[in-house]
């Protein structure tokens, strides 16, 4: 991004070999590999002496093992200068801290195993297992090729291919490549006959090709082992060792009827075949999906980076910054990593089927952010032959792109459809990141263009004049606390209580979570937690300026709150709002700002836990299912506090959505959504609400302010009133809880006088 503040490289220093170069030295390198692999046995002559063995090249005229021998190198030197064309491309983005250090090596490992293994794949079962037969199948069949070879090199005394290696070899190749096979075709059959729909919106001919090719090896691979054994057993030499190959020798026994003479040109016929069927992977392994087998687990590697799971990426002081141009605009200003990205997409859709702006009418569809991204990258390479490369996949050839603009494919519309609630990224079996992509444009259309909908400006001005998104006075942040013994600090003395109680905006402004402030109060108070509160002084911590790609406005809001808080000494902090949360946790350290953040289901937790919070005689005798706040979840991986909460309420049963967890579904209020009009499809908190009501649930529980309010006004959308399913936040239910087991305590306690009497 052109926000980036690390050093460009210079010529100064020793010369390293760049990462396209690293490419093109592999492809040199196995190329003349083989091709020694074909000379060196000719030279020395070494035969397998063993009367159980496969001799390399059996039945294969001279003509074919030189053709053989010159074909496959000069593709995979061909390959690897086409792959060096695009990791070229990704060198065209900004610098990103990916750095292996012996602090993130160990995860690092374990996510290029988890990529490697396909464990993210697995996750969904029917689609992972069928990728893993193909993947795997591959792999091994691969391995056994490469073991026949070097067996094929070594001298006499060292050859190990022979007796009962041979036959478990045998047994081996022919389980991978009926594993391989078989997966192939599930996959022709789930993209071509079952069809799912974030499959079938997206089919191109690519797939077809891929599958063919595919398949042809497999087919050819298990006919050329048929005419082998057949073509050997009429020569009449005994190969009944070979009945190991489970699939070769029962399809040997089909055809033992023809000549040898005519079984021998069979074979040679089904082994070009087969030869030809490879060759035509090597040409589409580098300008097809293909690709991903090395982009995917490179991508998967990469994960770890230098910033926490919710943060967005840092930028400059503004107001001292000498940039010219904020955001992503052109391929240039996405960094490497994004733009590896758009090569590792296996374009399987996931990203789509969960995205609640897609699910919803809305025009965002996660994976063609990635795939357009990429689209606009491989038409603007001047490094490469013709000044493109493929792209990620094969776009429609009416498409056209006039210039390096992300623009040129993708839509502001898309752009400020996105709720930024991170389920693209959390399902994402490769790691693509997708969210940075779209905040990053978001922070071009706003900081450059000042592009964003009506709606946001007055929020924005809100921001600036008043401190908050509400347009509120500042002078009412502490109006909920007018009865309550609650402290309101003076932000120019040293902050004396062990908590900072950080209301935020909508709870200090926002009639229904008014309620929820008040009655996390009462809870505090309960367990006798030391706290104060900002009161007028707090201001927004501009969550929706930065969101919404307003970096000036969030740091205008953010700088004095840091200051403030710096000032006084404040350590630690308590928040009930998910965004406040995640903005004064990952991103206020950004500008200095360091604390200690907890969220409220997070302390309530540990009140519970430690016994400050007394729940024995808490009851509610209700049903009652818990909606995730996305910036709790998936921003910040918090999700059993608040289950665990409501769960230490008695009577309570607790029922889950069919989306929960790292599925679970955004109220479609995050990335400033809550500020902007939804008139396109159908509501996202509509969506929501029905499925909150269709578990049959009394009570929902949030954990969001932004949550409360989506959720509450989508379930009186449907015409359910509070007194058949009451939604509020945990605090109030947890309250409402102990408040019952109060009064029935009160109602027992003379009864209890008199039996002790």
């Amino acid at each position: 991004m052109s926000t980036h503040t690390d050093a460009p490289a210079t010529d100064k220093g020793p010369k390293r070999l760049r990462p396209y170069q690293l490419s093109i030295a592999i492809g040199l390198g196995v190329g003349t590999f083989t091709l020694v692999s074909g000379i060196v046995p000719n030279l020395t002559g070494w035969h397998n002496e063993s009367p159980v063995h496969r001799e390399v090249f059996g039945g294969i005229p001279g003509a074919l093992k030189v053709a053989f021998y010159t074909v496959i190198p000069m593709m995979i030197v061909w390959g690897s200068f086409r792959f060096a064309d695009r990791v070229r491309n990704w060198e065209r983005g900004a610098p990103d801290r990916r750095r292996t250090t012996p602090k993130n090596v160990k995860k690092r490992l374990a996510d290029y195993r988890a990529g490697v293994y396909m464990q993210t794949l697995l996750r969904d079962s029917a689609a992972g297992l069928m990728h893993s037969m193909i993947y795997f199948g591959f792999l091994v069949l691969l391995g056994v090729t490469t073991v026949l070879e070097v067996d094929h090199q070594l001298p006499v005394a060292l050859k190990f291919l022979h007796g009962d290696v041979y036959r478990g070899y045998a047994f081996v190749g022919d389980a991978a490549g009926l594993v391989f096979t078989t997966g192939v075709v599930w996959a022709i059959v789930r993209r071509y006959v079952q069809r799912p729909y974030r499959i079938r919106i997206k089919t191109k001919r690519e797939h077809g090709i891929i599958l063919g090719v595919l398949l042809a090896i497999g087919l050819s691979g298990f006919g050329a082992e048929m005419f082998r054994i057949a073509s050997g057993i009429a020569a009449g030499e005994d190969l009944s060792y070979e009945k190991w190959s489970f699939i070769g020798w029962p399809l040997a026994q089909t055809v033992k009827g023809a000549s040898a003479g005519t079984l021998e040109n069979w074979h040679q016929v089904w082994w070009v075949g087969h030869v030809v069927a490879f060759i035509a992977f090597l040409a589409i392994l580098p300008v097809t999906m293909l690709r991903h087998i090395f982009t995917s687990p490179l991508n998967m590697y990469l994960r770890d980076r230098d910033r926490p799971k919710g943060a967005m990426r840092a930028m400059p002081n503004l107001t001292e910054t000498s940039l010219e141009s904020f955001g992503a605009a052109v391929v240039e200003d996405f960094t490497w990593k994004q733009l590896l990205d758009t090569d590792a997409c296996t374009m399987c859709g996931r990203c789509t089927s969960v995205c609640p702006a897609h699910a919803t009418g809305k025009p965002l569809d996660p994976r063609e952010i990635v795939l357009k991204t990429g689209e606009v990258m491989a038409a603007t390479a001047a490094h490469a032959p013709g000044g493109k490369v493929s792209p990620p996949l094969s776009a429609d050839p009416e498409i056209t792109i006039g210039a390096n603009s992300l623009f040129e494919r993708i839509t502001s519309e898309e752009v400020w459809s996105c709720t930024t609630c991170k389920a693209c990224d959390e399902i994402c079996p490769v790691n693509i990141e997708i969210l940075d992509k779209i905040l990053d444009m978001r922070r071009y259309l706003s900081l450059m263009e000042s592009n964003f909908p009506a709606e946001l400006g007055n929020a924005y001005r809100s921001m600036e004049n008043q401190g908050n998104p509400w347009g509120m006075n500042q002078g009412d942040r502490a109006e909920w606390a007018k009865d309550l013994d609650v402290d309101v600090v003076d932000p120019g003395s040293p902050f004396s209580h062990e908590y900072l109680y950080w209301v935020g905006c909508a709870g200090s402004f926002d009639d229904k979570n008014k309620k929820v402030t008040q009655a996390m109060s009462k809870l505090l108070s309960r367990a006798g937690v030391d706290v104060g509160i900002l009161g007028p002084s707090e201001m927004c911590t501009g969550d929706s300026a930065r969101r919404s790609g307003n970096e000036y406005l969030f740091q205008m809001l953010a700088m004095p709150n840091i200051e403030m808080m710096n000032g006084m000494g404040v350590k630690k902090i308590i928040t009930q709002c998910p965004h406040c949360f995640n903005t004064l946790k990952n991103e206020y350290p950004q500008l200095g700002g360091n604390y200690e953040v907890v969220h409220h289901s997070e302390f309530l937790e540990w009140l519970i836990d430690t016994g400050k919070l007394d729940m024995r005689n808490a009851t509610l005798e209700d049903r009652i299912t818990y909606h995730d706040s996305c910036y709790l979840g998936r921003h910040n991986d918090v999700y059993m506090a608040p289950r665990r909460v409501v769960g230490s309420i008695k009577g309570l049963q607790i029922v889950e959505m069919p989306r929960n967890g790292t599925k679970g579904m955004c109220c479609g209020a995050g990335g400033a959504r809550m500020w902007m009009e939804e008139s396109i499809g159908t509501k996202v908190n509509d969506e929501r609400a029905a499925e909150a009501i269709s578990t049959g649930a009394n009570r929902v529980a949030t954990a969001c302010p932004f949550c409360y309010i989506m959720l509450d006004d989508g379930v009186k959308g449907q015409g359910v009133e509070e007194d058949q399913v009451k939604v509020a936040d945990i605090a109030i239910h947890v309250l409402e809880a102990l408040e019952n087991g109060d009064r029935a305590a009160v109602a027992d306690a003379p009864l209890a006088g008199s039996i002790g009497d």
